[in-house]
């Protein structure tokens, strides 16, 4: 297929050349024999100039511009262009001689032959070579464009695919993360064949359908991912009884609008995992809030450790994924003060969500 596109091509542009040249020779019969009625003399003369003027304006499209002007070597171009147009002028000068000697036979006694003078001849030649010349430019130009927006479109197609496998490869990361930490809930309650077991199974095999399902979306709906919140969080009051609190806060401009999907659970099992009680209580306060055109996570959970530990690989495969779908429009902030381990979220809402 792409051989018989190249070929076709290929005929295309031979085609267009003739088609060019027989223009140009009609162009010089009509140029030199307006106001003549000897036709024959006109046409013969004319053939005697296309020679040059074809092998001129090849010489500079073929030559001269690809070795010279294109490659910027400006001053070797001026220089050879100016020995070009001399040579260029005296084979014009023979063209024209041996037009007049060769086509003398053709001269009637009361036909008026040439009605242009030898200046407007020459540069009636140099008139098709600047246009031939021009054109071949702009051709030029043209497909360096189209291949120019091709590389373009092609770099840019590969690299959204990167940007998709890696962000795929990251929600991978996430999903064994937070199942593992799911499972072992719902795990000590089957040890212990609480009443509550159905209950917790309900709430993980909708967390589990939406990680599964759900998550390979490019966007859900808000009220979606606040609703697998809550259910995590239930599990997680169900294990923890009377040694958690958690203050879930939503303050929303409209709950119908998009996000990423698994944007905001992994920060609140993150609360959970690496939270530790204080006082025989594990504290987590929650705050979600929208507005027109910005969402504004905050989450905070007891701790005993004021170090920062940015590089855990779930908060480090978020990082990540905020980069690849905000770039620098996202804020991730987290910090630790007096026992608190926090994390506040910034991301715009008008950036394709």
């Amino acid at each position: 297929m792409k051989r018989f596109t190249s070929i076709a091509k290929r005929f295309i542009f031979f085609l267009f050349n003739i088609i060019f040249w027989v223009g140009v020779y009609f162009f010089y019969t009509y140029f030199l024999g307006y106001g003549s009625s000897n036709t024959a003399y006109v046409d013969a003369f004319s053939a005697y100039l296309m020679p040059i003027t074809i092998f001129l304006s090849y010489f500079i499209i073929l030559y001269l511009i690809p070795n010279y002007l294109l490659k910027k070597k400006y001053f070797l171009f001026i220089i050879y262009s100016c020995y070009t147009f001399i040579i260029s002028f005296t084979a014009i000068l023979l063209s024209i001689f041996f037009g007049l000697v060769f086509s003398s036979f053709l001269e009637g006694s009361n036909a008026k032959t040439l009605t242009k003078s030898l200046p407007l001849v020459i540069i009636g030649v140099y008139f098709i070579v600047i246009v031939a010349t021009s054109l071949s430019l702009i051709i030029y130009n043209y497909l360096s464009n189209i291949k120019n927006e091709n590389l373009k479109n092609k770099f840019l197609q590969t690299q959204l695919q990167l940007k998709e496998q890696e962000l795929k490869f990251l929600k991978m990361q996430i999903h064994p993360h937070f199942l593992f930490n799911t499972l072992n809930t719902l795990y000590g309650f089957a040890l212990k064949k609480s009443e509550e077991a159905p209950d917790m199974i309900l709430k993980l095999s909708n967390l589990l359908d939406y990680i599964l399902y759900q998550v390979d979306k490019p966007s859900v709906l808000l009220k979606n991912e606040i609703q697998h919140i809550d259910d995590y969080i239930s599990l997680e009051k169900t294990r923890f009884q009377e040694s958690l609190y958690v203050n879930f806060t939503k303050t929303l401009y409209d709950e119908t609008i998009q996000i990423p999907p698994m944007l905001l659970l992994p920060f609140v099992e993150n609360a959970f995992k690496h939270g530790v009680q204080t006082d025989g209580v594990l504290n987590v306060d929650i705050n979600l809030k929208t507005t027109e055109d910005i969402l504004l996570f905050h989450i905070k959970n007891t701790s005993i450790d004021n170090k920062v530990n940015k590089n855990g690989i779930g908060l480090e495969n978020i990082q990540k994924r905020l980069e690849m779908l905000y770039g620098n429009l996202s804020k991730l902030s987290i910090s630790s003060i007096k026992n608190q381990f926090i994390v506040e979220l910034k991301i715009p809402l008008k950036n394709g969500y």
